[in-house]
């Protein structure tokens, strides 16, 4: 389980370190920052992938993703008596990522590169990877180092041995030092970064492809579009939770029963509802049912990942499905670590009866985003590493 998450410069996240729990809720008034946090976590993930740089990218490059605040802002400020002003710059330009857990933390620093005639002059260079065991970097936890082109390993005897000498700052050591035999320990959390799940383009469109039918092959994970939603619900009728399943489905839709037909090895959704004489196929359901659905095949997977990302799945959800979303939200925490951005008061209400977990209420000051409800309680421990 993760026990905390340290975002540096990115957007409107100046600087924030949060404690997590198994179960979290990210909520808090449009513009708060919520979605940059999500948007980290995902960039986070992408490390494992190698796509950390083609992902920021994407987001508009790496200048439109930092911080546009200043660097500090002095009490002056904080208490009203001047207005917000640019400082001269004292520290290097860059955007970190780390999170710690039971296991190991993991820590990525992003730079601007040196001045070059190089095409590529505006792509950030990763400065700094630490990778140690425990919740807390210290010098005698850390495990794999690299500073800018070397990587540093701990041997059998706890000397440090250079690993490699000319890694492409362009490249993660996530993906390129994972050696099971040099570094074990890369290869390990790699594999668990991997296995986060995230949804945020779970698709209910006339259009959605989870609409049509589809080749059905086994599908313990629901896709991220949830095209594969007859194949996952029937992933979980055979070897997955059945009962939770039909349980799910009672809670939201009483009287209500799901089946997969197959023709040909295409699968097609259908749903029976109280009072209809004929089941409905997936076509026909509304976009609230279908988001339920596609929710339920996500969260009752018969291969639950270590950590689960959901952004506003109350979206297109009537408020009379939220306390049974909720309850389905709290059932998958039980298998999975949890965190959801939402700010749906009944999703919210609801999830705040279960004792595991931690709601976190974000706001901006100054234009940073802040937690506001942690404000008064110790913070977590977190030392990022120097360049």
């Amino acid at each position: 389980m993760l026990t905390t998450i340290a975002i540096s410069n990115y957007r409107s996240i100046r600087e924030l370190v949060i404690s997590l729990d198994q179960l979290n809720i990210v909520t808090g008034p449009n513009g708060s920052g919520k979605t940059n946090l999500y948007r980290a976590l995902r960039l986070l993930s992408e490390t494992a992938q190698g796509r950390v740089l083609s992902s920021l990218a994407q987001e508009g490059g790496f200048a439109s993703t930092l911080w546009a605040g200043p660097e500090t802002i002095a009490r002056s400020v904080l208490r009203g008596d001047y207005p917000v002003q640019g400082t001269a710059r004292k520290r290097p330009v860059s955007l970190r990522l780390g999170f710690s857990g039971n296991d190991f933390g993991y820590l990525i620093d992003l730079g601007l590169p040196p001045p070059s005639q190089s095409q590529f002059a505006h792509d950030p260079e990763i400065k700094r990877e630490c990778l140690w065991f425990g919740e807390v970097l210290r010098p005698s936890t850390l495990l794999v180092d690299r500073r800018g082109p070397l990587v540093r390993v701990r041997d059998e005897s706890d000397e440090w041995v250079n690993l490699i000498h000319n890694l492409p700052t362009f490249d993660s050591m996530m993906t390129h030092c994972s050696d099971p035999r040099n570094t074990p320990e890369i290869l390990v959390l790699r594999e668990q970064i991997r296995g986060w799940r995230f949804y945020d383009n779970l698709r209910t469109d006339p259009h959605a492809p989870a609409r049509s039918p589809q080749i059905g092959t086994h599908s313990p994970v629901l896709d991220n579009s949830g095209a594969n939603l007859a194949a996952a619900i029937q992933t979980i009728i055979e070897i997955g939770d059945k009962d939770a399943l039909e349980q799910s489905v009672e809670d939201a839709f009483p009287g209500a029963e799901i089946e997969v037909k197959s023709v040909n090895g295409w699968f097609e959704l259908e749903m029976r509802q109280e009072g209809i004489l004929r089941p409905l196929k997936v076509a026909e359901l509304s976009d609230g049912t279908l988001r339920y659905l596609l929710l339920t095949a996500a969260l009752l997977t018969p291969r639950p990942p270590a950590l689960m990302v959901l952004n506003e799945p109350e979206t297109s959800l009537h408020s009379d499905l939220l306390p049974a979303l909720a309850r389905l939200i709290a059932f998958a925490s039980t298998r999975s670590q949890i965190i959801a951005v939402s700010h749906a008061e009944g999703l919210i209400e609801e999830l705040k009866k279960n004792p595991s977990c931690k709601v976190l209420t974000l706001d901006k000051q100054f234009g940073a985003t802040k937690i506001m409800n942690e404000e008064s309680k110790p913070q977590p421990k977190w030392k990022w590493a120097e360049r």
